[in-house]
């Protein structure tokens, strides 16, 4: 399990630390505060539900290795991938003041996840002020993510949708060091990739061949790799300010 959720991760020494390093100054003090942090951890294989709809809030769940989603089930049984989480991300700092959560969270590859009582998170925060400035950071970010999702989904065409979502998760893999200049490999098939841009898996195939006949995409086995991130961001119009991070730009 570990050598298979390495192929999509960073070193254990450690996603969460690469992370906030990249919205704050850590110390010494501070990255071993982190490594002490994430001594709970777990291997977990894919389609595991970490959390469910209706459950109590319980630990900070941080993604070391791997990748998850947050996501909704309708009535009629369809899925909404709300978010997708990959190495460094971790889940609603503040959700333990709810009586229940309001959505799910499950990994989508094999994964290692840390488990932090929520009690230890609250006390890391209060003592040092540089790690409070990167978490509340983290959760400004994934604000705007959320908004650049509704914008998608209200205004963009199918093709531009999917564009944009794959270019924000190359810029949100690349800060975290995975992939290359120029490419990157979504862990993810086409059914998952349908279940976050709100298309049939029908419609999201099409959009995947123009984007492969533009030669901006390549398929594999279960998963999604960028080929040329230039035409995929020119097809999506996109623009990475909302990520909040300075980022190369590619020509």
């Amino acid at each position: 399990m570990r050598d298979e959720s390495l192929r999509w991760g960073v070193s254990l020494t450690n996603a969460l630390i690469e992370k906030l390093r990249g919205y704050a100054p850590l110390s010494d003090m501070d990255i071993q505060s982190l490594c002490d942090l994430c001594h709970n951890a777990r291997n977990l294989p894919a389609a595991h539900d970490l959390i469910r709809e209706g459950d109590a809030p319980g630990p900070l769940f941080v993604v070391l290795e791997g990748w998850a989603c947050r996501y909704k089930l309708l009535p009629d049984g369809a899925r909404q991938i709300i978010a997708f989480m990959m190495p460094g991300d971790f889940c609603d700092l503040h959700v333990g003041i709810l009586a229940e959560m309001d959505h799910s969270i499950a990994t989508l590859t094999p994964a290692r996840i840390a488990f932090i009582p929520r009690p230890e998170i609250e006390r890391l925060i209060d003592s040092r002020p540089s790690l409070s400035k990167a978490f509340w950071w983290t959760q400004l970010v994934d604000g705007g993510v959320l908004r650049a999702t509704i914008v998608s989904m209200g205004r963009r065409t199918s093709v531009e949708r999917v564009a944009h979502l794959l270019c924000e998760l190359y810029f949100r893999m690349h800060h975290m060091g995975l992939g290359d200049e120029h490419s990157c490999i979504m862990p993810f098939s086409q059914i998952v990739l349908a279940d976050a841009v709100g298309l049939t898996p029908v419609h999201t195939n099409r959009v995947i061949k123009r984007l492969r006949a533009a030669k901006a995409l390549e398929l594999g086995p279960g998963m999604i790799t960028i080929a040329n991130i230039s035409k995929l961001a020119a097809i999506a119009g996109f623009d990475d300010n909302y990520l909040h991070y300075r980022l190369k730009k590619y020509a």
